[in-house]
């Protein structure tokens, strides 16, 4: 099929700018967890003062404990996690006491302890709701008819797998399971107060969520999200767009995602998320993908759209299947996809993740739409390949460079493992660097890049070891538990990061008063 006409989506992409990557959970607070509260204005403030334009966050969702916690293993595409939400902000609004709060405090640690965290967060949550009127709140009713495409099947579902102590629906009743109309009518009408207190918790969440963003949009900061392509079988997306997923008579998948066998992995990776049935999603023109856009374009300034390479082909594997090991590829009518969001959407301000194999069709879509990729500069010095996209001397201009992502361990510890030939190749290129540490000599390469955006996470601004990695994709568990006590966060070295963002130009625009 012939290709649309090109367009250049993302101007404002095009500048040269820095920013950093810290997820919510991480920062330090009171109550065992990071959250939308002082710590995230704090973190806006001192992010503005040393030039900064990006704060890159990882994904809102509410997290669980079947799925190790992760964040792109939720129950909801949108909705956000109850365990971010202020509590002293609910104070403020009058739902909760000064007592409530002492309650709440948690020992600090370096990491979160969710069997802790959770049941105290949410016994303060449902303390609140019950100090919360309803009625009248026109706020609250212009909330649930604004985000009403999401919020009232993620408030049901969740009330369900509470009372049927699973969120794998396809063990439901077969009445809830089908979403039979009269069966989820007579559940509501018997659980009424429980699905509200859902969308209250959630409407509280994004109102204090929009207040930060906002506050950060006037410092000059743009806020990055992220977006796992594939959602959670456990989730309220699937259970009721159960016909848009590759799912057999009883809902369960007949398909599951991952990626084949490479130079990382002999099986290869199987994530067991339902694939899409792009058949289905084609018939409603992309109805389901353009609202989930739509609602990440909302809650973020700009979004990064993980493994691109799932949008153009995608690696389907048979439900059951042990390993990742026999799957087939898969087309996507990706340009009828991108076409219909874009229309929809005319910014579209998203950044793909492009990491692995890519293969020509990935990098054809990619330039169709001046999408700009990544460039990771821990994968630049495995080998002497000159054309290994990662090499600083092979950043493209559009592009996003950074140090490590989330996926990666940190600085300081792929130092420490990293073989000693990597070492020889990271040393020529650093070539007797006057930085203060060979940490920051390598954050500095990233700074001094070709690439327009720069990102840097918060624990190699701090030089943390290996055990402050937030995610480590080849394990299930110990993930997403890492976060700043508070004497670290205090600690984040801004006046070098202003220095180094000065230096290679990448001082944001917005700011005139640095």
């Amino acid at each position: 099929t012939e290709m649309p006409t090109q367009r250049n989506l993302q101007p404002f992409l095009n500048e040269r700018a820095s920013g950093v990557l810290l997820h919510v959970a991480s920062l330090p607070s009171a109550y065992g967890i990071g959250d939308l509260g002082a710590a995230a204005y704090t973190l806006a403030d001192r992010l503005h003062l040393a030039g900064q334009r990006y704060w890159q966050i990882l994904p809102l969702n509410p997290s669980n404990p079947t799925s190790g916690e992760s964040p792109d293993f939720s129950s909801s595409a949108l909705a956000g996690n109850p365990l971010l939400i202020d509590l002293e902000a609910l104070v403020d609004w009058g739902y909760l006491s000064k007592q409530d709060l002492e309650d709440a405090v948690v020992q600090e640690t370096d990491h979160i302890d969710f069997d802790i965290v959770r049941p105290i967060k949410l016994n303060a949550l449902y303390k609140a709701v019950a100090n919360f009127c309803p009625e009248n709140n026109t706020e609250f009713e212009q909330f649930c008819d604004d985000q009403g495409f999401w919020l009232h099947d993620y408030a049901i579902f969740t009330v369900i797998a509470s009372k049927e102590h699973t969120a794998i629906w396809s063990d439901w009743p077969a009445p809830l399971r089908d979403r039979d109309s009269q069966a989820l009518y007579e559940f509501e009408s018997e659980h009424r107060e429980a699905v509200q207190a859902q969308k209250i918790i959630q409407y509280w969440f994004y109102k204090q969520w929009f207040a930060l963003k906002a506050y950060c949009n006037q410092k000059g900061l743009v806020i990055f999200g992220d977006m796992p392509i594939y959602v959670s079988y456990a989730s309220a997306d699937v259970w009721a767009n159960a016909s848009l997923f590759k799912l057999d008579d009883n809902k369960g998948p007949t398909h599951v995602s991952g990626v084949p066998p490479d130079y990382f992995s002999a099986t290869g990776q199987l994530w067991n998320n339902p694939v899409y049935d792009w058949n289905a999603l084609k018939a409603q023109n992309y109805e389901w993908w353009i609202q989930r856009m739509g609602g990440l374009f909302a809650l973020f300034d700009m979004v990064r759209i993980d493994h691109f390479r799932g949008l153009v082909q995608y690696w389907q594997v048979s439900a059951g299947e042990p390993t990742a090991i026999n799957g087939t590829w898969e087309d996507v009518p990706t340009y009828e996809l991108f076409d219909a969001l874009i229309a929809a959407h005319p910014d579209f301000p998203a950044v793909v993740e492009d990491l692995g194999l890519i293969t020509d069709d990935v990098l054809a879509v990619k330039q169709h739409y001046g999408f700009q990729g990544m460039h990771i500069l821990q994968f630049a010095f495995d080998s002497d390949d000159v054309s290994n996209p990662h090499r600083p001397e092979n950043h493209p201009e559009r592009a996003l460079v950074y140090v490590g992502t989330h996926d990666n361990t940190t600085l300081n510890g792929w130092l420490t493992e990293a073989e000693d030939h990597t070492h020889e190749r990271l040393n020529r290129e650093l070539n007797g660097c006057g930085a203060i540490s060979k940490e920051f000599a390598v954050i500095e390469l990233a700074m001094g890049s070709e690439a327009n955006m720069a990102i840097i996470t918060a624990q190699d601004l701090l030089q943390l070891p290996g055990s402050a990695r937030i995610n480590n994709p080849a394990t299930l568990v110990g993930n997403w538990r890492w976060r700043l006590t508070q004497a670290q966060f205090d600690a984040i070295p801004f006046d070098q990061v202003k220095d180094l963002t000065k230096k290679h130009k990448r001082i944001s625009a917005f700011l005139t008063d640095i």
